[in-house]
């Protein structure tokens, strides 16, 4: 899978549980009838968002994607292609934390607001990530693919022939 498109799906799919976890605090609020919570929950939400987006605005990768970038093993095959697979590989924790903090809502309705919060955050924090990625790739002439691996170790990048893009010059160079 190539991994702007993992990076897409990531947003995607953390956009969908803060989503989700929302819904769940929301009744789990609403159950509770506790208005300071919700008030909390709805200050917090919203601090995520503000918090998300600013931190998301550059358009330069984060440290761990640069990391992974930089650490990329180069090869000249193309890696099987298995999105699904890596998709639940390196997203079983999200969807484990949805879990745990859908069954804890029904005790504290706190936890599903502060996990959705979170998902909220790095959402909004990753949302530029594919244009940074996809930028790095066009300027080296490379793609990048996420290896698939174990999901208990840090996910490994492969280095792939592409297509370099090529800027025009401008006219008044080109004449003379």
């Amino acid at each position: 899978m190539r991994f702007r498109d993992f990076l897409r799906a990531s947003v995607l799919l953390l956009g969908a549980a803060a989503t989700a976890l929302t819904v769940v605090a929301m009744f789990a609020v609403a159950r509770s009838d506790d208005a300071t919570t919700a008030i909390v929950a709805s200050a917090w939400l919203v601090a995520a968002a503000v918090a998300g987006t600013v931190r998301g605005a550059r358009p330069r990768p984060t440290d761990g994607i640069a990391r992974l970038i930089a650490a990329a093993r180069t090869t000249a095959t193309l890696p099987e292609l298995e999105p699904g697979a890596i998709l639940v590989n390196r997203h079983w924790p999200l969807a484990l934390a949805c879990l745990v903090a859908t069954v804890a809502g029904v005790w504290f309705p706190q936890v599903p607001a502060v996990a959705a919060g979170y998902a909220l955050f790095v959402a909004l924090r990753w949302r530029n990530q594919p244009r940074a990625v996809q930028a790095i790739e066009e300027r080296d002439g490379v793609e990048f693919w996420i290896e698939r691996g174990s999901p208990l170790r840090a996910p490994r990048l492969l280095r792939l022939p592409g297509l370099r893009k090529i800027e025009a010059e401008p006219a008044a160079k080109a004449r003379g």
